[in-house]
């Protein structure tokens, strides 16, 4: 399918609440009946919910409360879904909205979301790490939730009275349904499907690039993140309820040689490789990086392996949700001959 221009000023074509019977708790299915249908091209504002909060004894209200947020700037969605919806067993820890069937997709097209605004829905959110948990399991003893305010007109975090932190918010989840024998994943672990990749360049005006494996695609998206660094390597970022308001394109055919997720911005192509073990999450990364220059610029093996290493920068994206991702930043300024990209030639107003 020939892919629409972007739509004037991020009007949405629907907008999708978080309400009990929107969301889903720690899955995501091929199996669940639609939330909403949109055709391919359309735009969605989509709200979220995050999992901070919910996933505890206490009600929101109470635990927020208890970090000196008053009652009016906890979320009524947040509240309704503490109360009615469960999660699932052996689930993940996320609270994800959809699913969105986009029509005309089918197994082995390409979904192309792109990411035209992120907008944040309350102005604080969560860390939350301990015993177990990123990284450094054994580094601390007790558990340690800090609720970060957010000073919204200024774009920070306040972290502390020394140290603030520029927000960046995106979505951590951007999923399409599994495929269908495997039915429901949790959210926790990312996949080809995509899903908890937490990929912190998914901002406002860039693409993410997901094979589809079910009639719909089946689109899910949250999880969200006011910023975090690479590796979220505490396990969590600054975990907060987002609205992005999204494109949802579809590209026949063009999943089926598809092995993991790839992204775009103005800047960069990101290629994307995960495993369980780290090394092997780079392999796949640098190998997708390879077949991507290839294709891209017509290079032989040879020479794209080169210039990966010569021009390519690898990070990691992931590094604790059990599979880790790994990303190659390809700088798009080493093509002399570049195709336009939306958000280039996009006005970034308000929304009407």
């Amino acid at each position: 399918m020939t892919a629409p221009s972007i739509p004037p000023k991020y009007a949405p074509d629907a907008t999708l609440r978080s309400t009990p019977e929107t969301v889903s708790w720690g899955y995501i299915a091929a199996d669940l009946p639609p939330v909403l249908r949109v055709q391919s091209g359309q735009t969605i504002r989509i709200d979220t919910v995050s999992h901070q909060g919910i996933n505890t004894r206490q009600d929101p209200v109470s635990y927020f409360g208890a970090a000196g947020i008053p009652p009016a700037q906890v979320l009524q969605d947040a509240q309704d879904i503490f109360n009615q919806v469960k999660r699932a067993e052996r689930a993940g820890p996320h609270v994800i909205t959809g699913p969105v069937y986009v029509e005309g997709a089918q197994p082995g097209d390409m979904l192309e979301v792109r990411v035209l605004d992120v907008e944040v829905r309350v102005p604080y959110g969560v860390n939350s790490t301990g015993p177990g948990s990123g990284v450094l399991p054994d580094l601390l003893a007790q558990p340690a939730l800090k609720t970060i305010k957010l000073d919204l007109e200024r774009r920070v975090a306040l972290f502390s009275e020394d140290i603030e932190v520029p927000l960046a918010p995106f979505m951590g989840i951007v999923a399409v349904a599994p495929p269908p024998a495997l039915v429901r994943v949790s959210t926790k672990p990312p996949g080809a499907f995509g899903g908890n990749i937490d990929f912190r360049h998914l901002t406002a005006g860039a693409t993410l690039y997901l094979p589809v494996f079910n009639a719909g695609a089946l689109f899910y998206t949250g999880d969200g993140h006011a910023m975090q660094g690479d590796g979220e390597v505490d396990g969590t970022a600054i975990e907060i309820s987002l609205t992005p308001t999204l494109q949802l394109i579809v590209h026949q055919g063009a999943g089926k040689s598809m092995k993991w997720p790839r992204a775009e911005d103005a800047a960069h192509y990101y290629a994307m490789g995960m495993d369980t073990d780290l090394d092997a999450a780079l392999k796949n990364a640098v190998e997708e990086t390879v077949a991507f220059l290839r294709h891209k610029a017509g290079l032989s093996a040879q020479d794209a392996y080169a210039l990966a290493s010569l021009s390519v920068d690898f990070r990691v994206g992931e590094a604790v949700n059990d599979v880790k991702m790994v990303y190659g930043m390809i700088p798009k300024r080493i093509f002399t001959r570049q195709p336009e990209y939306w958000q280039q030639h996009h006005h970034r107003g308000k929304k009407t």
